[in-house]
Order: structure tokens, then C-alpha cells, then sequence
């Protein structure tokens, strides 16, 4: 169970949020802690540090995993949230915005299209909306739209892909609806020509960009004057919202409320893609905010 899931980026990781003993700490995506277990062992602060997770499976196994330590089962925003009403501060935040391993490996959760499984894609299974409402209930131009808008395809191809899919309905799982595209695809593509399209499904399914655009100005109000804020991302889409954050939030110069020492963004080594190849799209940044 300990090989769940391979934490992306963790030597970066802890050299940029540089942990000390007894620093309260922030995990907002925690999955199965690899990151968190890291840097806990070296703050040893569980008392005062937070772990949250929107996936019952995570929550469950952090629970196992981490003791005297509390453990928020919401997504991130919400919990954000929870602990600015409750006056929480802390000296390190992380986020990954990632989809983890397991989540993918799951047969039954519907993120992948490499086998064949249910219209889910739910991060957090005591929602309603799933992938299977999307496809096969939401109308044309609803479908065409989050295509473009979250799968980053050509008008034309979004308004196709949209139109074959409601014509071919009702659509039973992943490998149907893979096909399905592929069949509409023509020309050579080092990715499967899903790919863009699953992901539009999936972050439509978890409303995942609006999570992140609400929750990143919340940041830096749970930090600690001189803490540290980690953010990973793995597409265009949410490193463009965290780039334009960031951006605003130390516009101002010496009176802005976070600093940037690193411009850009840090990626993974040849070392960790040969062991990891799912981190070849990460970024990570790294802000810290003023005293």
C-alpha cells in the first residue's frame, strides 16, 4: 500500500518549502500522503497540521496512515473555508491539483480510458454528477463547449466530437466512448486522441478550475508571515490560473503579500521521469509570503 501512489516532485518540493521542526502544515490535496509523510517527519507538528482530501478512498487510508492528526473529507475550497472561520494559520500549504494514481488505476472510477469502465469520473462519490450524466444527458453545445473550454480542442472538432456522441447515445462506458473518438480521428497523435476530451469530461465532473479559482486568493490567508505556499499543477489550464495569481499577488512589489524568488515554473528531471512518467506534465511553484 505504500507504493500507492509516487508523490511528484518531492525532492522540489522539499527544498522549496524547506520544513522545520514544529511548523503547522497545510496538505490540500494530501491523496495518500507521500508529500505529507515527507514533511511531516520533519516538522513532527501533527497536532497543528491539516490533511484534506474530496476522495473517501484517500481519506480513508490517511486516516490509517496518519494518527493525532486532523483530516477534512471536502474538497479544497470548502475547506479552506472551514479553517479560515475557525482562525487556523499555517507555516506551510501544499496543493496538488493532479488526478492521483490510484484514482486513475481504479477500474471502477471511469478517469481512463484503457479499460473498460462506468461514466464516473467523480472525485468525490457523494456528488451527484457524473461523467455518465455529462455524456449522455447534457445537450450539443453544452458537450461542444466544455470541450473547447476544458479539453482545449479546435471549435470544429469540439462541435464534431459533440455531435457524434449525442448521435450515438446512449454511450454504456469509457471503452465505448474512446472508441468512439478515435474512430472520428484521422492522422497520426502521440496521445490517444480521447485524451483532451476525458479531461474535459473530468474537470466539468468535479468543477475542478472553479475550485482552484476560488480557492487560490484564500492562500494566502492561512499562511504565517515568512510561510510557504507549493502549488503543482499537470495542464495549461490550471498553470494559467495559478500563474495569473501569483502574477497579482506580487504586482505590488515590496507591499505585495507573497514573493516569488523562482519565475518559472519547476518541472521533473530525467531521473524522475524514467520512474514516474505521469510527472512529465507537472509544474510546481513556489511563493512565500512577507513578514
Amino acid at each position: 500500500m505504500e507504493k500507492l501512489h509516487i508523490p511528484v516532485l518531492l525532492p522540489e518540493v522539499l527544498a522549496g518549502l524547506q520544513p522545520k521542526v514544529g511548523e503547522k502544515y497545510l496538505d490540500l490535496t494530501a491523496g495518500y500522503g507521500g508529500h505529507a509523510a515527507e514533511i511531516l517527519g520533519v516538522t513532527q507538528n501533527y497536532k497543528d497540521s491539516v490533511l484534506v482530501d474530496r476522495d473517501e478512498f484517500a481519506v480513508e487510508y490517511l486516516r490509517g496512515k496518519f494518527k493525532d492528526i486532523t483530516i477534512i473529507h471536502d474538497d479544497f475550497y470548502n475547506a479552506m473555508l472551514q479553517l479560515l472561520e475557525s482562525g487556523k494559520t499555517f507555516d506551510i500549504i501544499l496543493a496538488d491539483f493532479g488526478v492521483s494514481s490510484p484514482q486513475l488505476d481504479q477500474k471502477d472510477r471511469g478517469f481512463t480510458f484503457k479499460e473498460k469502465a462506468p461514466l464516473d469520473m467523480r472525485m468525490d462519490r457523494r456528488q451527484t454528477l457524473t461523467a455518465d450524466k455529462i455524456v449522455n444527458h447534457w445537450s450539443e453545445r453544452d458537450l461542444a463547449s466544455i470541450f473547447e473550454k476544458y479539453g482545449e480542442e479546435k471549435p470544429g472538432r469540439s462541435k464534431m466530437l459533440a455531435r457524434e456522441i449525442v448521435h450515438h447515445r446512449p454511450i454504456k462506458d469509457t471503452e465505448e466512448l474512446a472508441n468512439l473518438i478515435k474512430s472520428k480521428t484521422h492522422g497520426f497523435s502521440k496521445t490517444h486522441p480521447a485524451t483532451r476530451i476525458f479531461q474535459a469530461i473530468r474537470i466539468a465532473v468535479n468543477d475542478e478550475l472553479k475550485v482552484i479559482e476560488y480557492a487560490l486568493p484564500l492562500m494566502p490567508k492561512l499562511l504565517n508571515k515568512n510561510g510557504r505556499l507549493a502549488i503543482i499543477t499537470f495542464h495549461s489550464l490550471e498553470d494559467r490560473l495559478v500563474k495569473e495569481f501569483l502574477k497579482e499577488a506580487t504586482s505590488l512589489g515590496e507591499e505585495s503579500e507573497l514573493k516569488v524568488e523562482i519565475k518559472k515554473p519547476i518541472t521533473a528531471g530525467n531521473q524522475e521521469l524514467f520512474i514516474n512518467p505521469r510527472a512529465r506534465s507537472a509544474k510546481l511553484r513556489i511563493a512565500k509570503k512577507r513578514n
